[in-house]
């Protein structure tokens, strides 16, 4: 079982989707020999939440996170991913991102190798950064001067071997030839990037340098920041708008990030290959969220639009194994809860019952997919039945809808269009039963009424979004539930 995470790499991000700019050669055949789920989301499009969706197969409901808790541990007594493989007799290790508390918690893996993006403060050792000690860097990880939650971007300022992708492959692949012969293997890579900090190395941003990049979106909706709704403003108003010519360069370094773990990702089918596993590997490819890079005057996460929640999702058997199929594009709902029942499923192991995933190889398919991001004034809600998404932002009490087949990128809002009218009335109704918690008090007599919007107040941005600075000799703890940047 090989299962890899990339991070903050949007769905429609691949040559195979029809992007017309990123290269992606290694992603696009992994699609053709299984199969590419088209309708495929993050439940919280946020770095905390979706992996602990990954690594449990339960909603932000199962696991209690659909904000951004740096302090929460795995909930009591809940199977895990690599725990449920580790106990049916699997060797299991991760490489790369777990964003877990405590930081060094393996969450059921034997074995363990972290880059955690420079989380110090939250205590215990960073592998990567042990490793750049040990090739005469200490502390330089983060001298390149980007921050992690912000756009602005240069290139790789270290050796090009010792980036953060080339290392984490390094890792991953010696960890596959280091396997135990006698027991089958579950290796979870997890890269860092495209999640900024933006710095790909300089040759594969020369690749993309002379190219004309995909300039943003702007739907009508969206071009007066004022009339946005409040949650989408806060968003809006936390990242320095950046003019044309730095957008489209800040787009290629992206891209040039993004074809570098492409690159990467063919050393690790190599490596099966030539230690004779990859016919019986299943392996699955996926992103936590995705980034708007800049549509709609929008960055980064937390959004229920499909730049921000709609992740890749690949899913590719072992040999012969015809559940999964070859070549194959699948438009059933999924999500990141899914993947822990599909990779048991495929492996023929029992599912937990405290798993709320579906096998995607599997005959149930969802009719509505809900999505929650932050709560309060900022919270934003989803729910998706296959073709319309409506999203609701309870600050205002303000409704977004969209016809996914016929607008995917989002640039006509149907909520006020009477011929939508029972449409939207229809998945009000479905978002309104999905709602727990402190969510409740937006209901009135079961309908949907949110609450007030509150006068728009954004703090100064003393901290450049959580940037990091000199990390040796190494910083010291602070409070792990006080997050760092924008998350």
């Amino acid at each position: 079982m090989l299962f890899v995470t990339v991070d903050q790499w949007p769905a429609r991000l691949l040559g195979i989707a029809g992007h017309p700019t990123v290269e992606t050669p290694t992603l696009d055949q992994i699609a053709r020999t299984g199969t590419r789920f088209t309708n495929a989301y993050a439940e919280c499009p946020i770095c905390i939440p979706a992996r602990r969706s990954m690594m449990t197969g339960t909603s932000p409901r199962g696991h209690g996170d659909r904000v951004f808790q740096p302090a929460l541990p795995m909930p009591e007594g809940m199977p895990t991913l690599a725990r449920t493989f580790r106990d049916a007799g699997y060797q299991t290790a991760a490489i790369g991102k777990l964003h877990v508390y405590p930081q060094r918690d393996r969450i059921g893996f034997e074995e363990v190798l972290l880059a955690e993006e420079g989380r110090g403060h939250l205590g215990g050792m960073d592998d990567y950064e042990l490793f750049l000690t040990d090739k005469g860097q200490p502390g330089q990880q983060f001298m390149h001067g980007m921050s992690n939650n912000e756009y602005s971007w240069r290139t790789w300022h270290l050796p090009e071997e010792l980036h953060v992708t080339n290392w984490i492959t390094f890792a991953a692949a010696r960890t596959i030839k280091r396997r135990d012969p006698t027991r089958p293997g579950f290796w979870h890579v997890s890269y860092t990037h495209p999640h900024p900090p933006i710095v790909p190395l300089a040759s594969y941003f020369e690749r993309y340098r002379a190219r004309d990049v995909d300039a943003p979106l702007m739907a009508d909706w969206a071009r007066d920041p004022a009339a946005l709704p409040y949650a989408v403003r806060v968003a809006h108003n936390y990242w320095e708008q950046l003019p044309p010519a730095q957008l489209a360069d800040m787009r290629r370094a992206v891209y040039a990030l993004c074809t570098h773990i492409d690159h990467q990702l063919r050393i690790l089918i190599g490596t099966l290959r030539e230690e004779g596993l990859l016919d019986d590997t299943i392996i699955l490819i996926c992103g936590d969220h995705g980034d708007m890079l800049g549509d709609n005057g929008l960055y980064a996460k937390r959004l229920m639009y499909e730049a921000s929640a709609g992740v890749p999702m690949l899913l590719s058997g072992a040999a012969g194994d015809g559940r999964v199929g070859t070549g194959v594009t699948d438009g059933r709902l999924v999500g990141l809860q899914d993947i822990m029942p599909t990779l048991l499923d495929l492996c023929g192991l029992p599912i937990p019952e405290s798993c709320e995933g579906l096998s995607m190889v599997g005959e149930q398919r969802r009719e509505i997919f809900y999505g929650e991001s932050l709560e309060g004034a900022k919270a934003t809600r989803m729910v998706h039945d296959g073709r319309y998404k409506l999203i609701w932002y309870p600050a205002g009490n303000h409704f977004q809808l969209f016809d996914l087949d016929e607008d995917l990128q989002e640039m006509r809002d149907l909520a006020g269009d009477p011929g939508h009218a029972g449409i939207r009335a229809r998945l009000g109704e479905a978002l309104a039963a999905r709602l727990y918690g402190e969510d409740e008090a937006w209901l009135q007599d079961g309908k949907l009424v949110g609450m007030t919007e509150p006068e728009l107040v954004m703090a100064p941005n003393r901290g450049l979004s959580g940037q990091r600075g000199l990390h040796y000799p190494p910083i010291p703890p602070t409070d792990p539930a006080k997050a760092v940047g924008s998350g």
